[in-house]
């Protein structure tokens, strides 16, 4: 029932098309997408592109999309995927997440974990999205903006001297993704859904708003939580993002479809000579510039349309960028020779950088579910009965709330847990990375001190809670969110048809099964709190044969399945720590490779991944553009080992106001609106 419940909480969408004229200069049809940039024939590339970017998904698709604004440069996606059209109307409806899921389709990369020991020995299957718009296009549309505290820590950890990732800098690129719709009157009403639209954007691609429908449940879910001592947060989108509240989702008000990173970067733009999307197109591992002196240097990339087809190569003039997510960036960089020399050369790959953080501390938000009957009317309930308006299409889940460790356990019981966990941060570091580096242990151990210290001690979520209402029962969900279970993900061929070996290490680690368990516990105190118990009429999963702490662990063993959060792969660290970019997210020991994906956060947010990654892609954007484009260029930068002193992609600093960053920017806004006044195009 988990696995199922899960799986279905993900689906696909795509926003309507722009037809458009284009020069024929790259041999496209003005009656089909590619007059939209997307091309799915390798003979419409060009030779070289000044940018390419590996991988279509969330991340890559911002990239393309600004980075491309820039007339003087040439952008190429690589996208492994198919663009998703055949299915479109599966795609763009929000409720087909839940009651027609293309997970296990063409569209998902279908992976599935290690056997994990914390698990019952079992493979955890972990979706992925396999076509343009990746993971955003799969995933359960909530948006929820990560905690201060989190983004600090990050900043101060990984020695962020450029400023790049302080929260003031991080919150206004993630503001810049953003357009706020608020809620109607009635919904607002009915769900209990409090506000502050301030604290969002007002112009950006992706839309950040609520259902227009909804149903009375939700309604209960805010102050059933307050009974239980969690506040009500009416501002959770400024940075303290604790506590209960209905949270944004990425829909788009004007026509109820999902809005994600193509829909909102890609779709709206009139045709650009500057840039290429290509589809189903595997990148198979970087190239390197031969007789490499100092720092590796990428010449391009090669590709293939399947495992059977010969591969083929782009070059680039200026910089390869990964965005193939937390499992396919480290993936590519280990099967171009980067990585942990030790996976390298067992899988037959020459190395040619020994960099052992790549791949190291995958990690993971994990979660499992509480099951009740209920008398209230459901969304899957009214769905049985065959409304098919699109209002009514558009309801998705989005109650959720996040507990801070001393409310779930008890001031007492949460100092016991901290001085426990931060007593086995050493013997934790050698037991959970067996590759044995003693860099990537100093980063463990560096991460471990940050969680135990900071974010046990503070106002930081370490369970979410969520209210699921969109079957014919009521489903209570809890999540940990700063887990010290780390493992580590590395190939074990050199083909990239072959799927790496992945393994998170599942609850191996003690504190994150105490955390786990007493969240679940919580989860059935607000089943048992009003005003929400009185229409909740019985627990079927797990039951009441589940209640001593022992029955519970037991229990969660075969019930725990992912929340669909992977990271750490290429952690932002610096080197003595594992790290595998700078913060201007260089790879180190290059000279022109980046990662620019979810695969760099050295660990969890208390959020789910979509809101911070926006942030994430439009802040590396313009650290790319004004580094190219010689703005703030900052020659003294010390990022350790990235490359060379003098003016180097790593020492570039950030500057977003930059005259002719803002120059391009507005005037790619207004051919934007041009074309989509054009094709009718509902934003």
């Amino acid at each position: 029932m988990w696995s199922f419940i899960r799986a279905t909480v993900l689906t696909f969408s795509l926003a309507s098309t722009c037809i458009a004229s284009h020069s024929d200069s790259h041999k496209r049809d003005i009656n089909s997408l590619r007059a939209r940039n997307i091309i799915s024939d390798g003979s419409d590339l060009q030779s070289s592109y000044d940018f390419i970017i590996v991988g279509g998904g969330l991340a890559g698709l911002v990239l393309a999309s600004r980075l491309s604004e820039d007339t003087n440069h040439t952008v190429l996606v690589l996208e492994a995927g198919e663009s998703g059209d055949a299915n479109i109307t599966q795609i763009n409806t929000p409720a087909d997440t839940y009651y027609s899921s293309l997970v296990g389709s063409e569209y998902d990369y279908a992976y599935q974990t290690a056997a994990q020991t914390g698990c019952s020995n079992r493979n955890v299957p972990w979706p992925r999205g396999k076509v343009l718009g990746g993971s955003s296009a799969i995933n359960g549309m909530y948006l929820v903006v990560p905690n201060e505290q989190e983004v600090n820590a990050l900043h101060a950890i990984m020695n962020d001297t450029d400023e790049f990732w302080t929260w003031d800098s991080y919150y206004a690129a993630m503001k810049k993704s953003e357009t706020f719709g608020a809620p109607s009157a009635a919904v607002a009403a009915e769900a209990g859904i409090q506000f502050n639209a301030a604290s969002y954007g007002s112009s950006g691609p992706i839309h950040y708003s609520y259902p227009g429908e909804t149903f009375g449940l939700v309604g209960n879910w805010t102050p059933s939580l307050l009974t239980l001592g969690v506040p009500t947060n009416a501002d959770s989108g400024s940075g303290d993002n604790t506590g209960a509240y209905i949270t944004t989702s990425a829909i788009n008000p004007s026509n109820w479809t999902r809005s994600y990173s193509r829909s909102g970067y890609i779709d709206p733009l009139p045709p650009r000579s500057n840039l290429d999307i290509l589809t189903s197109a595997t990148v198979t591992n970087i190239v390197w510039k031969s007789g490499t002196s100092g720092n590796l240097t990428a010449t391009g990339v090669q590709w293939a349309s399947s495992s059977t087809a010969a591969p083929q190569t782009v070059n680039a003039n200026k910089e390869v960028i990964l965005a193939a997510g937390a499992i396919g960036s480290a993936q590519v960089l280990q099967l171009s020779g980067v990585g942990p020399s030790k996976y390298l050369q067992a899988a037959g790959v020459d190395v040619q950088l020994n960099l052992p953080g790549v791949g190291q501390r995958l990690q993971d938000h994990l979660s499992a579910s509480l099951i009740y009957n209920t008398n209230a009317e459901t969304a899957g309930a009214e769905e049985n009965t065959g409304d098919t308006s699109a209002k009514f299409l558009s309801f998705i889940n989005s109650a959720t709330a996040y507990v801070n460790l001393t409310t779930l356990l008890g001031s007492a019981d949460a100092t016991a847990l901290i001085s426990s966990a931060q007593a086995a941060v050493s013997s934790s570091a050698s037991t959970l990375l067996p590759l044995g580096d003693p860099t990537v242990a100093a980063g463990y151990e560096a991460i471990s001190n940050t969680i135990t210290n900071q974010f046990y001690s503070a106002n930081v979520g370490q369970i979410e809670l969520l209210l699921s209402i969109t079957s014919t029962v009521v489903v209570l969900q809890a999540a940990i969110q700063h887990p010290l279970s780390v493992g580590e993900l590395y190939i074990t061929s050199n083909s990239v048809f072959n799927y790496p070996f992945l393994n998170p290490n599942y609850l191996v680690h003690s504190a994150d099964l105490t955390i786990l368990r007493e969240g679940l516990k919580m989860a059935r105190s607000v089943s048992q709190a009003s005003p929400i118990s009185s229409f909740l009429t019985g627990e079927t999963v797990p039951g009441s044969s589940v209640s001593t702490d022992a029955q519970w662990n037991t229990w969660l063993e075969g019930a725990v399945g992912t929340e669909f959060h992977p990271t750490g792969t290429c952690a932002m660290l610096p080197l003595e720590l594992g790290g595998v970019v700078s913060p201007s997210m260089l790879v180190y020991g290059t000279s022109n490779v980046r990662v620019a994906d979810a695969s760099v956060y050295p660990f969890e947010f208390s959020s789910h991944l979509g809101a911070p990654t926006y942030g994430l892609a439009e802040q590396a954007a313009t650290i790319i553009r004004d580094f190219w484009n010689g703005v703030s260029v900052n020659p003294n930068s010390t990022s350790t080992s990235a490359a060379p002193a003098t003016t180097s992609p790593s020492s570039v600093k950030s500057s977003s106001n930059g005259a002719l960053h803002s120059i391009v920017s507005v005037g790619g806004f207004i051919c934007a609106a041009i074309a989509c006044l054009a094709g009718s195009i509902l934003l």
